[in-house]
């Protein structure tokens, strides 16, 4: 079942804008050690950073809650697997509304698919929750 859908774009220059006027304080205010460490390897830390923005804002909408409601942007983080997919991690109260909208009995998923097309960086977040272990469920292979 689907539990939330978020989307947002951004615009990568005023990312840049944002960078070259604010610079770390911006930088570590919003993204994590490991989203900053990428974003410094790539050709594009402004792009990288943008879609990275963009995924924490579809993220906050998927959770009902945008950045109004105690989620912090640290608490939302994007990686990636080593086929390159991006993946969502939550902590703190973002992890707490995950669980809290994740009926009992199934186990939430975060899909988040991430795109940019100068001067865009776009983001999408879907939230599913499949039945997982527990008293009312048999094991997921």
């Amino acid at each position: 079942m689907i539990l939330g859908i978020g989307t947002d774009l951004a615009n990568i220059d005023r990312i840049s804008a944002t960078l070259e006027r604010f610079g770390d304080r911006f930088r570590n205010r919003v993204f994590t050690a490991a989203e900053l460490a990428k974003a410094a390897r790539r050709k594009d830390e402004a792009g990288t950073l943008a879609k990275r923005w963009a995924a924490k804002e579809a993220c906050s909408k998927a959770l009902g809650t945008g950045l109004a409601m105690g989620i912090s942007w640290r608490d939302m983080a994007v990686g990636n697997l080593p086929s390159g997919q991006p993946v969502m991690h939550l902590t703190g109260w973002a992890a707490e509304r995950l669980a809290a909208m994740t009926p009992a009995g199934f186990v939430a998923t975060v899909h988040v698919s991430l795109t940019d097309d100068q001067p865009w960086a776009q983001a999408f977040v879907v939230i599913d929750a499949q039945p997982g272990p527990g008293p009312d469920h048999a094991p997921l292979p």
